[in-house]
């Protein structure tokens, strides 16, 4: 059974920092991606794997403030 976005969401406001930096290092290892490295192509993603990297970045509110920096400069 998957678990619904709402779950999700709890899961990984519920996961310190540390943890959730982990999970995101290792779906990128996982995806052969290595930190520094840049992104590949969105087109050479999954529909599914983009979606559970949006997922899992939007836990991160340090990188939301970041991105709404860059935005607004």
């Amino acid at each position: 059974m998957s678990e619904t976005p709402e779950e999700r969401t709890k899961r990984f406001q519920a996961m310190s920092s540390y943890q959730r930096q982990d999970l995101l290092r290792q779906k990128m290892k996982a995806q052969g991606l290595v930190e520094g490295s840049g992104v590949k192509p969105l087109s050479s993603y999954g529909t599914d794997e983009v979606w559970d990297l949006i997922q899992i970045t939007s836990c991160f509110p340090e990188m939301q403030a970041k991105w709404n920096e860059r935005k607004n400069s």
